[in-house]
């Protein structure tokens, strides 16, 4: 019987050690498993944030981009805002009503001058806005005065009394008219 004892009580210390060995490598495993999901957890943080930066930059080129082009497409506007007053000047000077030889010539050319004037700023994109006759539109018309006439119809611009331009599909200064009531 001694025997068996014996036997149970090796079987019992070696249940205990193979125990101790399984909570002992249970131990690290929990602990790698717990790194893992740590690291898991970072790394979804930073592709996440690597995304958000990435799409951030593609913005910032997209806006860069468009801010370039309207820059191109209206690099011209402050220099034709300035130019409107001179070429205002140049239309008076043309109503002016000439008898002599001499203000006939001087006419000419300042008709000739205004011509290439015209022509050198709708090169860069300068327009004269349509207004007599046109539909009102407070986008391109700034009506200063309402007058009545029976053969057309409400909202129609009767009468210019400063021509309006844009730059492109920029105003650059409204049409001031007349409107019909």
């Amino acid at each position: 019987m001694s025997e068996k004892v014996e036997n149970q009580e090796l079987e019992q210390q070696i249940a205990e050690e193979v125990e101790v060995e399984v909570e002992e490598a249970a131990t690290p495993l929990d602990e790698n498993e717990q790194k893992i999901a740590e690291l898991e957890a970072k790394l979804a943080e930073q592709e996440d944030r690597y995304l958000r930066l990435r799409a951030d930059y593609d913005n910032m080129l997209r806006r860069n981009k468009l801010d370039r082009e309207a820059a191109e497409k209206f690099r011209a506007q402050s220099l034709l805002t300035d130019l409107i007053a001179v070429l205002d000047n140049l239309e008076r000077a043309l109503q002016v009503e000439v008898t002599s030889e001499e203000a006939t010539s001087l006419y000419t050319g300042v008709e000739m001058v205004y011509r290439q004037f015209i022509e050198a700023t709708a090169k860069e994109g300068l327009e004269a806005i349509p207004a007599e006759g046109e539909q009102f539109d407070p986008n391109f018309h700034q009506a200063v005065m309402q007058e009545q006439d029976s053969e057309k119809e409400s909202g129609i611009v009767l009468r210019e009394l400063q021509k309006g331009y844009k730059l492109k599909d920029r105003v650059l200064r409204a049409a001031m008219v007349s409107v019909n009531e």
